[in-house]
């Protein structure tokens, strides 16, 4: 039986308001899955990439990953997790060369070793001729890219990517979210992409989960969510699944 790479089961996390951020959420993403987790803002996703990534210690619930649980194994579970979070988070006065090198060293990485990883991912992601570039002179778009690289190197087997798209122009989202999904197809990568845009999903290969005010709505392949709501699209899924949200997440959404 093939273990999830994540799993998550019966998460609940409250900040101490009425309504808790999340209400036993679960799901599970499968080795080499692209997975998008969709939904409004303020459907709880950052919340739970926290706590996936062991940020925040949930409230009920556990996050395995690849059968790691993170309150109870975090150093196991961390090991296998590559992440890209929503705010950048480069030395912006550092070379792409140099950022990915203090992060392979902060994993116990040597620096031949290190420095091999790098011209692989940067190749992959066709950045590799301007590893000598500082952070600051690469556009939003490739900074993207350098994260992603220096996520993927100390090989995890899954990636947790939090609206990783947000500033780029749709040129640069089509790019990254090809480089992504060849991660998943050549690599075995599993991969949950949280995004509220509609046309980051792929109907014919992407699964999705649909996250609205801290509750899964609805979690599987595109089409068994369509065929499960009735409806023809993943745009008239998700509406459908989140009937009564804000008219400023609709818009977005669309």
């Amino acid at each position: 039986m093939t273990v999830p790479a994540l799993e998550v089961e019966g998460l609940r996390h409250s900040y101490g308001g009425n309504r808790p951020a999340l209400e036993d959420v679960g799901f599970r993403v499968m080795p080499g899955a692209f997975t998008c987790l969709l939904g409004p803002n303020g459907a709880g996703k950052s919340t739970l990439f926290a706590l996936a990534t062991g940020l925040l210690r949930p409230t009920a619930g556990r996050v395995r990953i690849h059968g790691h649980d993170m309150v109870r194994a975090p150093g196991k579970a961390l090991a296998r997790l590559g992440v890209v979070f929503q705010q950048p988070t480069l030395d912006l006065d550092l070379t792409v060369s140099q950022n990915l090198r203090y992060f392979a060293a902060l994993h116990g990485v040597g620096r031949q070793e290190a420095d091999r990883r790098i011209e692989t991912e940067l190749t992959r992601l066709s950045l590799f001729e301007r590893r000598g570039e500082k952070i600051r002179a690469l556009n939003g778009g490739h900074r993207r890219r350098v994260e992603i690289a220096r996520a993927l190197l100390h090989r995890p087997t899954l990636m947790l990517l939090d609206e990783p798209t947000v500033g780029l122009d749709i040129p640069a989202r089509r790019t990254l979210i090809g480089h992504v999904h060849a991660l998943c197809a050549e690599d075995g990568i599993a991969v949950l992409w949280a995004t509220h845009l509609i046309d980051e999903i792929d109907p014919a290969t992407d699964h999705v989960v649909v996250l609205h005010r801290g509750r899964v709505r609805a979690s599987g392949p595109v089409a068994a969510v369509n065929a499960e709501t009735g409806c023809a699209t993943v745009a008239e899924s998700f509406d459908r699944l989140t009937a009564g949200r804000p008219a400023a997440d609709a818009e977005a959404a669309a």
